[in-house]
């Protein structure tokens, strides 16, 4: 069903989506919703679908403020009973103060680059320069913004050939003379981005700080103001390489920066759900100031480095129990690389030894991770992980599932032989591999 431009920025489908494109309703007016004669009626402006509700679910504001989700059928009537104006974020011309630290801001989408329409209480993406630099007050007062409204996407839509797009924006900014730059995301792939990033942009002239925030801005527990203030603040420090910032606990007083090779999402809603997974932090930012506690690269002192080509024709699967080798087949037709995150040490049933065989003689990369992702995978333990290394598969040490995906994608796309890309992926290049662990991974 496709349904009108509000509904479907909205991201109502099902009953609900229908009721409400034959209403004609969008995001931000008042409706009536009917359910039946004996539950009467509920009336309230319309927000956007929430992540958790299902298809049968319309969410109203109440007039007291509160949200409401209403339960609809086929049976049920929505009404538009009135449609105030949208109030939008001033648009105003982004000012220069000499002095001032000069910041470009890069919108990608997610919940970090949208901003409420007050008046409705609807949040909206933000679209233009102006509105992603003026989403956080004040902002514009202690830096010289700059802004680029470079994607609107849900970053599960994202795929590597954008990852060069935003490098060759990031890059741009730096040459232009930025300070440093900020890149608002969606939370779910960020740590695919931030890695992909790291690789295509090994040697900075400034810090690249990818941002996002847990809850959206209608919501009084919103982490967006607190994650990109802290973003801006790491993003004017002597830093030469990509890093993520988000909340480091529950309250709003404390960002954790995470190096982008070794943070993954480990939470779906909690505001302190990202980690340093393999790695300690970089550091924290607190009030506006910087406290470094891990090693981080400086900037650069020259020009910005890229390496923006990237191979798409990668697959990253984990090995679990009944997968049989035509899964693994699948994953690698038509692809010229496929990551395993493996269980325990670094294994996957050897059923699949043949296809992984083939698939390495053809020259095709298959690298191997773990699913445990604390700890590094050992395949010289076990006569299973022997096999595998005999059949051409590549051990990729302690580097997070996602970050070997990243990495895979763009040594495939530089045109490295076969044989160079597997020796690449058991070297560090920028972070992502180590030999010593702090102790007591995993424990929060």
């Amino acid at each position: 069903m496709r349904l009108n431009e509000e509904a479907t920025e909205g991201g109502y489908v099902g009953i609900a989506g229908k009721l409400l494109m034959a209403a004609g309703a969008k995001v931000g007016e008042v409706l009536e919703v009917s359910r039946d004669a004996d539950s009467g009626s509920d009336r309230g402006l319309l927000m956007p679908h929430h992540e958790f509700s299902g298809e049968d679910i319309i969410v109203l504001k109440l007039p007291n403020g509160y949200n409401v989700g209403v339960q609809v059928d086929e049976a049920s009537e929505v009404k538009v009973v009135e449609s105030p104006e949208r109030v939008a974020v001033p648009v105003q011309e982004i000012p220069h103060k000499d002095g001032l630290p000069d910041l470009a801001i890069i919108g990608t989408g997610g919940t970090i680059a949208s901003y409420v329409d007050y008046r409705t209480g609807a949040v909206h993406p933000a679209l233009t320069a102006e509105e992603l630099a003026f989403s956080v007050p004040g902002l514009a007062d202690v830096y010289n913004l700059r802004a680029e409204a470079l994607l609107s996407a849900h970053s599960e839509d994202l795929k590597p050939g954008h990852w060069a797009q935003i490098a060759r924006s990031v890059k741009a900014h730096l040459d232009d003379g930025a300070d440093g730059v900020v890149v608002g995301h969606g939370t779910d792939t960020m740590g695919y981005t931030a890695a992909a990033l790291a690789f295509m942009l090994p040697e900075l002239s400034g810090p690249v700080v990818l941002v996002g925030s847990q809850r959206s801005s209608d919501r009084p527990s919103s982490d967006a103001v607190e994650n990109l203030s802290d973003a801006c603040t790491v993003a004017t420090q002597d830093l030469g390489e990509v890093v993520v910032v988000m909340h480091g606990g529950h309250s709003d007083e404390t960002g954790t920066i995470h190096r982008a090779t070794r943070v993954r999402k480990l939470h779906t809603s909690a505001r302190n759900a990202f980690r340093s997974v393999n790695a300690e932090p970089l550091g924290t930012v607190c009030c506006g100031k910087v406290d470094w506690t891990g090693d981080h690269r400086p900037r650069s002192g020259g020009a910005t480095v890229m390496d923006d080509r990237v191979e798409d024709g990668v697959s990253l699967i984990m090995a679990y129990p009944g997968i049989e080798a035509d899964i693994i087949a699948a994953a690698l037709e038509g692809r010229q690389g496929l990551v395993i995150a493996g269980t325990g040490l670094g294994h996957i049933t050897m059923r699949v030894l043949d296809v992984i065989r083939t698939a390495t003689e053809e020259g095709k990369v298959v690298a191997m991770t773990s699913q445990c992702l604390w700890g590094a995978v050992n395949m010289n333990v076990y006569s299973n992980g022997r096999d595998l290394l005999r059949a051409g598969i590549t051990p990729a040490g302690d580097t997070l599932p996602e970050t070997a995906f990243a990495k895979l994608c763009c040594l495939l796309g530089r045109d490295h032989p076969p044989e160079e890309v597997r020796m690449l992926m058991a070297v560090d290049m920028v972070g992502e591999l180590s030999e010593r662990r702090p102790i007591g991974g995993g424990d929060r």
